[in-house]
């Protein structure tokens, strides 16, 4: 059975490299847990690291961590479904909202649970995902105002997510003066301006984060440690904390091209071959993982010289090359994975799951920004 590595090690290290990041500029943050996928192995492991919020966007996933851990403060990060009003305030002690009329049941459901259940008004900021229009926030506000056990603690934004919309220091300015004016025309204040997520992270170090901006919700940069603002990597951070490790179920030199007439594969495509391959052959493996599980475009062999062919719903083909490694059936070979592969990968019931706590040396990438001392 194909399995999935999380390196715990690797993950506290980008944990503390973030969390030094962050009190350094006086920011808190939260941690967005929802390319978990609720898996309770690598939940734990999260949960013996941080003490921070944990966000999700899955219901089921935030009831897990309250089952793993009772008073973690969670936050559920997508405006709610009216149907889930009653367990989004038992599960999540914070939501992300954008209507009026769910925050009417939510309010309700806060009564008859005896809580207070606080709320992040989103805003939009031109992402055109998720988020109150400007122009109607204030009397937006006003009507939160109202609503027994409800409490607005901040104002939000979401960006990067659907249209690539990047954040910038006048967009995060022009949201920080949302607030002020919210807070000078009703009164009220409001603790927290949630404007930051990964894409953010490369603003601090350009001094671009207005001093208004005090909370992050950090995900894709502690898993991975990129830049996702540039689509690179953050140096002193670790790429590797997920591993995908399959085995190879047959081994066979082939010719390069397929004989017969072709019609469509299993995903509707009909795949071209050059001539010049005619009569060639390679090297060829098929491992015990396909397209159910992982996009094979979103993972890559870490044995240099091999190269992923293609996949049917539950293989993997591969040509080998010279085989460097004298791979045999019965071997595994490791794969790097992105985001979209973990998420996937994750998501599946036939990818075992797999905690690695090693003591690591190295691995660690080195361009600008500086590791923990």
């Amino acid at each position: 059975m194909s399995y999935i590595t999380l390196h715990s090690t690797k993950l506290r290290h980008n944990y503390k490299v973030l969390d030094q990041l962050f009190k350094e500029n006086k920011i808190e943050w939260a941690i967005v847990a929802k390319l978990l996928c609720g898996n309770t192995k690598f939940l734990q492991v999260l949960l013996d690291i941080t003490d921070k919020e944990i966000c999700d966007s899955r219901l089921s996933n935030l009831k897990t961590i309250k089952k793993l851990s009772p008073d973690k403060q969670t936050i559920y990060i997508k405006p709610p479904a009216k149907r889930l009003a009653k367990s989004i305030v038992k599960f999540a002690d914070v939501s992300f909202n954008t209507e009026l009329g769910t925050l009417e049941l939510l309010s309700e459901e806060a009564v008859k649970q005896d809580k207070i259940h606080r709320v992040v008004l989103m805003v939009e900021m031109g992402e055109l995902r998720e988020g109150i229009m400007a122009r109607n926030l204030m009397s937006f506000y006003d009507e939160v105002l109202q609503l027994p056990n409800i409490e607005v603690v901040g104002l939000g934004t979401n960006l990067n997510c659907l249209n690539g919309i990047l954040p910038d220091e006048k967009k995060l300015i022009k949201l920080n003066r949302f607030k002020e004016i919210v807070e000078e025309n009703s009164g009220e204040k409001i603790p927290y301006i949630s404007g930051g997520s990964s894409v953010t992270i490369p603003l601090i170090f350009k001094n671009e984060v207005p001093l208004g901006i005090n909370h992050f919700r950090v995900g894709e940069t502690l898993f991975f440690g990129t830049n996702v603002y540039k689509d690179s990597v953050m140096a002193g951070m670790y790429q590797d904390v997920f591993t995908l490790t399959a085995e190879i179920i047959e081994m066979q030199e082939k010719p390069t091209i397929p004989s017969g007439n072709a019609g469509t594969n299993l995903t509707g495509e009909t795949p071209t071959f050059s001539e010049e391959e005619k009569g060639k052959s390679s090297l060829r493996a098929i491992v015990d993982i396909g397209l159910l599980d992982i996009d094979h475009k979103d993972i890559m062999a870490l044995i240099p010289g091999i190269e992923i062919i293609g996949a049917s719903s539950d293989m993997l083909i591969l040509d080998l090359g010279e085989n460097s490694e004298n791979l045999e059936v019965g071997d595994t070979i490791n794969f790097s994975m992105n985001y979209m592969a973990v998420l996937r990968a994750m998501n599946s019931d036939y990818v075992d799951k797999k905690v690695d706590t090693d003591i690591i040396t190295s691995g660690l990438s080195n361009d600008e920004f500086v590791c923990l001392n």
